[in-house]
């Protein structure tokens, strides 16, 4: 990883040229010479914005560094593809928001001779609109040690406040964080058009909110809530706790009070 944008950079490869994989080329351009893989059509245009060139994906995995920006649904078979291809030495780093599952799988299926670093960008192409200086990145290594070389590529060159941690420790947190926030959010959408004259700043933090996931892909929502093994648990809780406060309301308004007791 290079943080002198004028000496010769690496060469990175994006297996996944959709929004997020698009939004790492915008901010990881001056660094790398970039290469990517998308089975659709569509980026076509954009790649060429960007000056990225888009090539076969045993091309792209013979990258020094691989960045996985697939969807969970095709992650197996993507690193599966990217295992039979890459060089001895790559550094491969995953992006999703879920990390024990992909974990697991790069461990079992990279070559030994390869360092695996498993990653979450706390932000997407919505919370980014304004820059990537200062948001957070969760980084977790699974195997090598470049992962301290990764981390202080993040802090120097982009700015990131960098959250060293671990696969399962990550997936535990992010349930609550990632998986209330889109449910409350699929929720709120469903209750829509929300109030937009009338609203307090609280309100407007919450619109916010559902704004900044609203346009996700639909694989990303499944991801959090399907493959996160901790988020069965905590959206069923949030449930339970939310239909025993509807109990609780609704007993007390149906509670007589004294005065309509006579008492």
């Amino acid at each position: 990883m290079n943080n002198n944008s004028n000496s010769q950079n690496m060469s990175l490869g994006i297996v996944g040229f959709g929004a997020f994989g698009q939004l790492a080329a915008r901010h990881l351009g001056p660094h790398f010479d970039i290469t990517a893989y998308d089975p659709s059509p569509d980026v076509a245009k954009v790649a060429q914005q960007l000056g990225v060139r888009l090539s076969p994906l045993p091309s792209v995995a013979q990258a020094d560094v691989v960045l996985i920006a697939a969807p969970v649904s095709s992650f197996e078979q993507v690193v599966t593809e990217i295992a039979a291809a890459c060089k001895s030495g790559v550094l491969i780093v995953d992006v999703g928001s879920v990390k024990v599952v992909p974990s697991e799988i790069m461990r079992r299926l990279l070559p030994d001779d390869v360092d695996i670093v498993a990653s979450h960008p706390l932000f997407g192409p919505q919370s980014a609109t304004a820059g990537i200086k200062g948001l957070k990145i969760a980084v977790c290594p699974i195997r090598g040690r470049r992962h301290a070389r990764l981390a202080a590529f993040l802090r120097k060159a982009l700015g990131l406040t960098v959250i060293m941690t671990t696969a399962d420790d990550h997936d535990q947190e992010a349930a609550v964080v990632q998986g209330l926030t889109h449910l409350i959010a699929k929720v709120l959408l469903r209750m829509g058009p929300l109030p937009t004259r009338m609203t307090t700043r609280s309100f407007d933090l919450l619109s916010e909110a559902v704004y900044m996931v609203q346009h996700d892909a639909p694989e990303v929502f499944e991801a959090i809530e399907k493959t996160n093994p901790y988020a069965g648990t905590v959206r069923r809780r949030f449930f339970d706790l939310a239909a025993d406060l509807s109990v609780e309301l609704e007993t007390t308004l149906t509670t007589p009070t004294h005065d309509e007791t006579g008492h």
